[in-house]
Protein backbone atom coordinates (compact mmCIF):
# COMPACT_ATOMS: atom_id res chain seq x y z
CA UNK A 1 0.00 0.00 0.00
CA UNK A 2 2.87 2.35 0.81
CA UNK A 3 4.21 2.24 -2.75
CA UNK A 4 0.76 2.65 -4.28
CA UNK A 5 0.24 5.84 -2.27
CA UNK A 6 3.68 7.18 -3.22
CA UNK A 7 2.90 6.47 -6.88
CA UNK A 8 -0.47 8.27 -6.60
CA UNK A 9 1.12 11.27 -4.88
CA UNK A 10 3.73 11.39 -7.65
CA UNK A 11 1.05 11.17 -10.36
CA UNK A 12 -0.89 14.07 -8.81
CA UNK A 13 2.37 16.05 -8.69
CA UNK A 14 3.13 15.25 -12.35
CA UNK A 15 -0.38 16.33 -13.28
CA UNK A 16 0.20 19.70 -11.60
CA UNK A 17 3.60 20.12 -13.25
CA UNK A 18 1.75 19.60 -16.54
CA UNK A 19 -0.85 22.22 -15.59
CA UNK A 20 2.04 24.55 -14.80
CA UNK A 21 3.59 23.88 -18.20
CA UNK A 22 0.30 24.49 -20.00
CA UNK A 23 -0.42 27.72 -18.14
CA UNK A 24 3.09 29.17 -18.19
CA UNK A 25 4.37 28.13 -21.60
CA UNK A 26 1.48 27.01 -23.81
CA UNK A 27 -1.26 29.47 -22.82
CA UNK A 28 -1.04 31.44 -26.07
CA UNK A 29 -0.29 28.41 -28.26
CA UNK A 30 -3.03 26.40 -30.01
CA UNK A 31 -2.70 23.54 -27.48
CA UNK A 32 -3.14 25.89 -24.51
CA UNK A 33 -6.00 27.79 -26.13
CA UNK A 34 -7.78 24.51 -26.85
CA UNK A 35 -7.04 22.95 -23.44
CA UNK A 36 -8.56 25.89 -21.58
CA UNK A 37 -11.31 26.69 -24.07
CA UNK A 38 -10.13 30.25 -24.54
CA UNK A 39 -12.21 32.43 -26.84
CA UNK A 40 -9.32 33.72 -28.97
CA UNK A 41 -5.57 34.11 -29.32
CA UNK A 42 -5.98 37.80 -28.47
CA UNK A 43 -7.71 36.89 -25.22
CA UNK A 44 -4.90 34.43 -24.46
CA UNK A 45 -2.31 37.17 -25.07
CA UNK A 46 -4.19 39.59 -22.80
CA UNK A 47 -4.38 37.06 -19.96
CA UNK A 48 -1.02 35.31 -20.28
CA UNK A 49 0.48 37.01 -17.21
CA UNK A 50 -2.44 35.86 -15.06
CA UNK A 51 -2.17 32.35 -16.49
CA UNK A 52 1.56 32.23 -15.79
CA UNK A 53 0.89 33.24 -12.20
CA UNK A 54 -1.71 30.50 -11.91
CA UNK A 55 0.76 28.06 -13.43
CA UNK A 56 3.37 29.01 -10.87
CA UNK A 57 0.93 28.12 -8.09
CA UNK A 58 0.31 24.73 -9.69
CA UNK A 59 4.06 24.23 -9.73
CA UNK A 60 4.23 25.04 -6.02
CA UNK A 61 1.54 22.45 -5.32
CA UNK A 62 3.50 19.84 -7.27
CA UNK A 63 6.76 20.70 -5.53
CA UNK A 64 4.99 20.53 -2.16
CA UNK A 65 3.83 16.98 -2.89
CA UNK A 66 7.31 15.89 -3.97
CA UNK A 67 8.74 17.59 -0.89
CA UNK A 68 6.30 15.67 1.33
CA UNK A 69 7.63 12.40 -0.11
CA UNK A 70 11.27 13.45 0.32
CA UNK A 71 10.85 14.49 3.95
CA UNK A 72 8.41 11.62 4.59
CA UNK A 73 5.73 13.87 6.05
CA UNK A 74 2.17 12.64 6.00
CA UNK A 75 0.85 16.00 7.28
CA UNK A 76 2.62 18.03 4.59
CA UNK A 77 1.21 15.67 1.97
CA UNK A 78 -2.31 15.98 3.40
CA UNK A 79 -1.97 19.77 3.40
CA UNK A 80 -0.98 19.97 -0.29
CA UNK A 81 -3.55 17.38 -1.40
CA UNK A 82 -6.22 19.32 0.49
CA UNK A 83 -5.15 22.54 -1.24
CA UNK A 84 -5.48 20.77 -4.59
CA UNK A 85 -8.95 19.44 -3.74
CA UNK A 86 -10.12 22.92 -2.72
CA UNK A 87 -8.59 24.52 -5.82
CA UNK A 88 -10.33 21.99 -8.07
CA UNK A 89 -13.69 22.51 -6.36
CA UNK A 90 -13.36 26.28 -6.57
CA UNK A 91 -12.19 26.14 -10.19
CA UNK A 92 -15.10 23.93 -11.23
CA UNK A 93 -17.60 26.09 -9.37
CA UNK A 94 -16.26 29.45 -10.54
CA UNK A 95 -15.92 28.44 -14.20
CA UNK A 96 -19.00 26.21 -14.29
CA UNK A 97 -16.80 23.47 -15.82
CA UNK A 98 -17.25 20.23 -13.89
CA UNK A 99 -14.38 18.73 -15.89
CA UNK A 100 -12.00 20.73 -13.69
CA UNK A 101 -13.28 18.90 -10.63
CA UNK A 102 -12.71 15.51 -12.23
CA UNK A 103 -9.25 16.38 -13.57
CA UNK A 104 -7.89 18.17 -10.53
CA UNK A 105 -9.82 17.21 -7.40
CA UNK A 106 -10.73 13.56 -7.94
CA UNK A 107 -7.13 12.21 -8.16
CA UNK A 108 -6.21 14.23 -5.07
CA UNK A 109 -9.34 13.04 -3.21
CA UNK A 110 -8.57 9.39 -3.97
CA UNK A 111 -4.98 9.82 -2.77
CA UNK A 112 -6.11 11.74 0.30
CA UNK A 113 -8.63 9.03 1.21
CA UNK A 114 -6.00 6.30 0.90
CA UNK A 115 -3.59 8.23 3.11
CA UNK A 116 -6.32 8.96 5.65
CA UNK A 117 -8.08 5.60 5.85
CA UNK A 118 -4.98 3.46 5.73
CA UNK A 119 -3.17 5.79 8.11
CA UNK A 120 -0.31 5.76 5.69
CA UNK A 121 2.95 6.91 7.19
CA UNK A 122 6.07 7.19 5.06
Amino acid sequence: MKYLVIILITLVAIEHFYFMYLEMFLWTKPKGIKAFGLKSKDFAEETKVLAANQGLYNGFLAVGLIFSILIKSRMVCIFFLSCIVIAGIYGAFSTQKIKLFYLQSVPAIITLLLITFYNFIF
